[in-house]
């Protein structure tokens, strides 16, 4: 088969869909079957070179993702064809949805954030995902989604039949940090005591002020609340807090370590698409306690222990049963470890070009 399929969302290098996309060209690159065209557009950045092989043909092009965005979600006009050639099948990003008319569809909808919670997403970035739905409703042959809770808000939200929608859990993988990449992490944050880990950008939807909350509850002296990631558009003053500590950003060396020097890792968010960073924690031999929410219970399987998120409570009775429970923190880390290599991007890739392949 010919396949298209675009990757500009590699030029947000960090983010989930980056994260996700990198990690499916690792896998088209192996690939000896079909012939593969990657479409990329963006006014400043560049793609990695390090994701492109020479069996690769790479279609480059300088056009801002907001005049994409206007031309293909919202006039509709502007055929791909014209950009990647003929092509089989044309495989869409996180951004936009462009005609092909000669091709068949089909695109990745990671998750419906922008719905489910669209107080937490910029009004132009709701505008954008709710225009490119519209159009995938009415184009898209396969739909591949990251999970179960996802596919049941699509269909949900857009009425689209089950039988166009294909869940496919992403693959998962970890760079294992050196001896020295851990000394120089604690040495670096000062992590002298016991700690829990919680990993998100400080906005609502990562419910880490409820976190704090029912940390707080347990008046721990002995164990500290560590939480690492970008700056967001919540207010959490975490420093004000005795025994929690924000670290900010944290690169992805630093987080490997954290993950291998905590005591365990929480996850408190009120929804997700997918959810990677419990599975990472998982590979890295940590144990982990998170929400039971949307997809999160569905990807966690037996591996993990839940709480409901809007409970402080809970979450706070959580923390104590962890921090107190050596034997069910040491279960939980062989559980997951054995559980979180089902996450594959060879299973991946195998499931989606079957789809490909057998859809009539």
């Amino acid at each position: 088969m010919k396949i298209g399929i675009d990757i500009s969302q590699t030029a947000f290098h960090g983010t989930g869909v980056a994260r996700f996309t990198e990690g499916l060209i690792q896998c088209i690159s192996s690939d000896k079957y079909n012939e593969w065209t990657l479409f990329f557009s963006s006014l400043r950045q560049k793609p990695d070179q390090r994701l492109l092989q020479h069996t690769i043909k790479l279609k480059q092009y300088r056009l801002p993702p907001s005049l994409l965005s206007f031309l293909w979600n919202k006039i509709h006009i502007l055929d791909m064809k014209n950009f990647v050639g003929p092509q089989d099948w044309f495989i869409t990003s996180d951004w936009t949805e462009p005609p092909f008319k000669s091709a068949r569809k089909a695109t990745i909808v990671h998750d419906l954030t922008f719905r489910r919670f669209p107080e937490v997403v910029d009004p132009m970035i709701r505008d954008t995902q709710e225009k490119r739905l519209q159009r995938v409703a009415k184009e898209s042959d396969i739909i591949f989604v990251d999970s179960q809770s996802t596919a049941t808000d699509l269909s949900h939200y857009y009425t689209i039949p089950c039988k166009r929608i294909a869940v496919n859990y992403p693959g998962v993988e970890i760079v294992n940090p050196t001896e020295s990449d851990i000394v120089t992490t604690k040495l670096k944050y000062a992590l002298h005591k016991s700690f829990i880990l919680a990993v998100g950008k400080i906005e609502p939807r990562k419910n880490l002020k409820r976190l704090v909350e029912a940390y707080k509850k347990l008046n721990q002296t002995d164990v500290e609340l560590v939480i690492a990631g970008p700056p967001g558009w919540d207010k959490l003053d975490a420093n004000q807090v005795e025994n929690v500590r924000f670290l900010g950003y944290v690169s992805d060396s630093e987080l490997s370590s954290l993950y291998r020097l905590c005591m365990f890792f929480m996850y408190p968010s009120l929804y997700e698409g997918f959810g990677y960073p419990p599975l990472e924690a998982m590979l890295h031999g940590c144990p982990v306690t998170m929400s039971n929410t949307s997809s999160l219970g569905e990807i966690g399987g037996d591996a993990c222990l839940y709480f409901n998120p809007e409970s402080i409570e809970e979450m706070s009775d959580s923390i104590n049963k962890m921090i107190k429970d050596e034997s069910l923190r040491k279960t939980l880390s062989s559980k997951g470890l054995i559980h979180a290599k089902k996450y594959s991007w060879d299973r991946y890739y195998h499931t989606m070009i079957d789809k490909l392949t057998s859809f009539k």
